[in-house]
């Protein structure tokens, strides 16, 4: 999703400037959001509704080649939902990125793109329940 790495992108070029504590929060937020918004699309379109918007954390990795994030939710029915996110090479132009989000346990999604008009053959089918 152009959107996800947009937000990537802007959290890696603020990370490296000193003295942008602001900017830095604000772009780690833009990209939390567009994960966030990313996984709600992509479990909506496999029939799975969330009980309300997952809560995103960024790790520290040490490093800005890689990128790290962490989501959890619950879907309506009260299944665990788990988002896991990272970029390797996120300090170029061209980040490789991978989300897994399960449910219930089961994986859902395994894809190197979350949202609208994002397609992988990695993608696992739905669970039978929400």
């Amino acid at each position: 999703m152009r959107v996800l790495r947009a937000g990537l992108l802007a959290l890696l070029l603020t990370t490296g400037l000193s003295g942008c504590d602001l900017m830095q929060r604000i772009s780690e937020g833009a990209y939390r959001n567009a994960v966030t918004d990313g996984t709600i699309a992509e479990l909506d379109e496999r029939g799975v509704t969330l009980a309300g918007r997952p809560s995103c954390e960024l790790a520290d990795t040490g490093s800005e080649a890689v990128v790290r994030i962490g989501c959890t939710a619950r879907t309506t029915t009260g299944a665990a939902v788990v988002v896991t996110g990272r970029a390797l090479q996120a300090d170029t132009e061209h980040p490789r990125e991978t989300y897994v989000i399960t449910v219930g346990g089961t994986p859902v999604v395994d894809q190197d793109c979350l949202g609208l008009g994002c397609r992988s053959p990695r993608d696992a089918p739905a669970p039978t329940s929400s």
